[in-house]
């Protein structure tokens, strides 16, 4: 007798243990009767449904519609006999999702074409990747919010304390929050967020009773985080004899806390505070976030103070020049009136010819000094600057330079307008500037002042017969025309420089108003 049905019934038996054992979900599918006409156990499981409930349903059952039409091509395309893989949502027998990984080909069983699906459940795998996806996500917002934060921060120079706290609540999550500068012995609140009465309240002054105090808050440049600022742990105790009497508001009705200390190098700049009202709600990664703003807000904070610096330097200088100037001119003038008044008597009974000449010299020194006293006041009221007309100012330079400098100087003014304050000062200054050049290097025995205007445009030019020079050629030191050229372009304005060595300069500033169009 033949052993082949022996071997046969065994090899059947062998794929039905194979079948019935893998941890896959695998599924039969009747192609012409249209329902599952066999599952494994892992199937059925996957499913929800018992081995008797799963054989005979439709797919419709546990496929959404959306893949549902994916079956469906595969089903219609299973004598290609390829195999189809895809990602899609199946349901449990109580209605909810999972995802799964199916692999379709076409088999025949008992004799009829089929096809077979291998299932795997990957929720937890896509849950992973989403979870991750998600924090990914949320770490790229943070850092474009971070980089956005230190853009911002970075072209403040003037220092505005209620910014930087709320550039801090764009990443971090708070309810209370100050921001310290400290000036020893002192932590002093510039600004405050939370409730209207605390961002009302007068500045907190936080008293640091000795350096150990300093070196505990400012914890080696780290954040603390406290996760409950009402119980006994040594940092909740710390904190809590700091922040007394009318510091207390940052805590009141709050939870848990989170310090960020401000320093630049070594130099301790002061401190950020932030609280919540739920405990523990400061993490490890908040604070990583918040040191990262809190070294930028440090950063501005020095260069805040730097530029302050830079302009109370500046205002010290620009005293200090007048100063000069008011030495340099207006006594030197003083001086030599007094001198010719004080040999006048004399003169005049000598040779009244040569002291009316003399009359003519003291009128011409006390008419400039007056002139340089009214331009100097004009220095320290800029708003005389943009209240009187170009002219008038235009006139005012001429007087002082002729009075400084003993050479004539004519001004020439036509038409009237009222160029935008900026213009004026613009002007103003490099007819200033030019005088100032002529008076140091032209030797000039005459200078010309004109100026024409209109609502169109004004066009200025400074000329002098003096020694001249080239220039292309710039010499070391002298920044006279390049300053100049920086306030005409600053306007929108063209300074042009004609000049010829032994043929004088003529310096020209033109603007056209682009509000009006110039008639013709």
């Amino acid at each position: 007798m033949s052993k082949f049905p022996d071997r046969r019934i065994n090899a059947e038996a062998e794929y039905r243990n194979i079948f019935e054992a893998a941890s896959d979900g695998l599924v039969i599918y009747d192609i012409e009767k249209a329902v599952i006409v066999e599952a494994n156990p892992a199937a059925c499981s996957m499913h929800g449904y018992t081995h008797e409930e799963f054989i005979g349903l439709n797919p419709r059952v546990f496929i959404i519609p959306e893949n549902l039409v994916l079956f469906m091509e595969h089903v219609h395309m299973v004598e290609t006999d390829n195999t189809f893989e895809a990602l899609v949502v199946h349901l449990h027998k109580d209605g909810t999702p999972f995802h799964a990984e199916v692999s379709r080909s076409s088999i025949y069983y008992q004799g009829r074409p089929c096809l077979l699906s291998v299932i795997r459940d990957v929720s937890q795998r896509i849950q992973t990747e989403n979870s991750l996806s998600g924090q990914v996500e949320a770490r790229m917002r943070e850092q474009a919010t971070l980089l956005a934060i230190s853009h911002t921060l970075a072209f403040t120079l003037e220092l505005q304390p209620g910014l930087i706290l709320d550039q801090l609540r764009e990443i971090i999550e708070y309810e209370h929050a100050g921001l310290f500068s400290f000036e020893d012995p002192h932590l002093i609140t510039l600004a405050m967020r939370g409730t209207k009465q605390l961002e009302k309240s007068a500045p907190i002054h936080i008293h640091l009773n000795n350096p150990e105090t300093l070196t505990m808050l400012f914890n080696n440049h780290r954040p603390i985080r406290i996760v409950n600022i009402w119980s006994d742990h040594p940092n909740s105790l710390f904190l809590r004899s700091l922040l007394n009497d009318g510091s207390a508001i940052l805590l009141d009705g709050m939870q848990s806390w989170m310090w960020v200390p401000l320093a630049v190098r070594s130099r301790i700049v002061g401190g950020i505070g932030v609280a919540h009202g739920k405990q523990n709600h400061f993490t490890a990664h908040h604070a990583d976030l918040a040191l990262s703003v809190a070294n930028q807000a440090a950063i501005t904070m020095v260069n805040a103070e730097l530029y302050g610096h830079a302009q109370a330097l500046a205002v010290l200088e620009e005293r200090q020049r007048l100063a000069r100037n008011l030495h340099d001119a207006i006594n030197q003038s003083l001086f030599s009136a007094g001198l010719i008044a004080e040999v006048l008597p004399r003169l005049w009974e000598r040779d009244q010819q040569e002291a009316r000449k003399s009359l003519g010299d003291l009128r011409r020194l006390t008419r400039g000094a007056q002139a340089e006293m009214r331009s100097l006041l004009a220095e320290l009221r800029p708003t005389t600057l943009t209240d009187s007309s170009l002219g008038e100012l235009l006139t005012l330079l001429g007087n002082a330079h002729s009075g400084r400098t003993n050479t004539p100087v004519e001004v020439i003014a036509t038409g009237e307008f009222t160029p935008p304050a900026e213009v004026q000062v613009a002007f103003y200054r490099v007819c200033q500037e030019a005088l100032y050049n002529i008076a140091k290097h032209a030797n000039a025995s005459a200078v010309e002042i004109i100026l024409h205007q209109s609502e169109s445009m004004l066009d200025l030019r400074i000329q002098d017969n003096g020694q001249g020079f080239e220039p292309m050629h710039q010499v070391a030191g002298h920044y006279g025309l390049s300053i100049m050229r920086e306030r005409a372009e600053a306007v929108g304005a063209v300074l042009s420089v004609n000049s010829q060595p032994d043929q004088g300069t003529e310096i020209s500033i033109y603007w056209k108003n682009p509000n009006k169009k110039e008639s013709l």
